[in-house]
């Protein structure tokens, strides 16, 4: 009997079956390699990349072919990138910003091409998303009235003629009747002034957010202070930091800064305040109004 097949009976029961059953998994591991097609199978892996590579390009091409995404802007503060984007040419970019540099702003659209120079069509297309202030509105609004009322040869009301008011008097409507204020700006000033308790200066226009250098100008022609006897003055010297920092004028480390100096110096007097670190110096005149020492 061969050797091989003596070994073979030499092996316990289970150890043939082991032998037996890999046996059969190796021949049926060949018959797989040799009769199964596997090219399919490559060339449906080749296949599925192509059509995600296809498919990416096709969403590229949908991207940039989407018309952009616009919001109503002002054009007076287009730059470079916006311009581009909007379809400008360089030169017309340039135009309107030397324009700008002059201090000199667009207040309509035909403005803004007689400006630019762009064409027709490309200010059909983004003349609606022009956005300008109220001021510059209200402005245009009544130039068009008086245009039409010459046209048609009739006579308008005669503007009503404001009087100079007292600002710390002055209702939100007598605010609104001054070009450029609207009811967002009226009564962000009636805001300020109750939280100032009143104004001791015109000065104090420039710190409301959103008002124009041309709305101050207007403000300054029909509003004066005439009293400021509701003011809410703060004791500089008894005042917490708490209490000052309620201040409109006094931040936290101002306030911090003031209760440190008056701890080091004692009390503190007027011209004092100039060597408190971080003191808005250049407001003192004001300030010390809403102060007591």
């Amino acid at each position: 009997m061969p050797e091989f097949i003596s070994n073979m009976f030499a092996f316990s029961r289970e150890q043939r079956k082991g032998i037996l059953l890999l046996f059969v998994i190796i021949v049926a591991l060949q018959c797989v390699y040799f009769f199964v097609d596997f090219s399919d199978m490559q060339k449906s892996s080749v296949e599925s990349k192509e059509w995600v590579a296809l498919q990416k390009t096709l969403d590229t091409v949908k991207l940039e072919k989407a018309p952009p995404i616009r919001y109503a802007f002002n054009p007076n503060y287009i730059s470079d990138f916006k311009g581009y984007q909007l379809g400008m040419k360089p030169e017309e970019i340039k135009r309107l910003l030397d324009y700008r540099n002059q201090g000199k702003f667009v207040n309509s659209p035909e403005e803004f091409q007689k400006v630019t120079g762009v064409s027709e069509a490309l200010l059909k297309e983004i003349a609606p998303y022009f956005k300008f202030p109220d001021w510059v509105l209200n402005k245009n609004k009544s130039s068009q009235i008086r245009n039409e009322a010459f046209k048609n040869n009739k006579t308008f009301p005669k503007k009503e003629v404001l009087k100079v008011l007292d600002i710390n008097q002055a209702t939100k409507e007598e605010f609104m009747k001054i070009y450029g204020i609207g009811d967002v700006i009226s009564d962000r000033i009636l805001t300020y002034r109750n939280l100032l308790g009143g104004f001791v200066s015109m000065d104090q226009m420039n710190e409301i957010w959103g008002l124009s250098p041309e709305v101050t100008e207007n403000l300054n022609k029909y509003f004066v202070v005439k009293s400021s006897h509701t003011l809410k003055k703060v004791n500089i010297n008894t005042a917490s930091i708490k209490e000052l920092g309620v201040f409109p004028y006094f931040k936290y480390p101002i306030s911090k800064n003031i209760v440190s100096y008056r701890s080091m110096n004692g009390a503190i007097k007027i011209e004092d305040l100039a060597n408190i670190k971080g003191f808005p110096v250049e407001k003192i005149k004001i300030i010390a109004l809403y102060l007591e020492f």
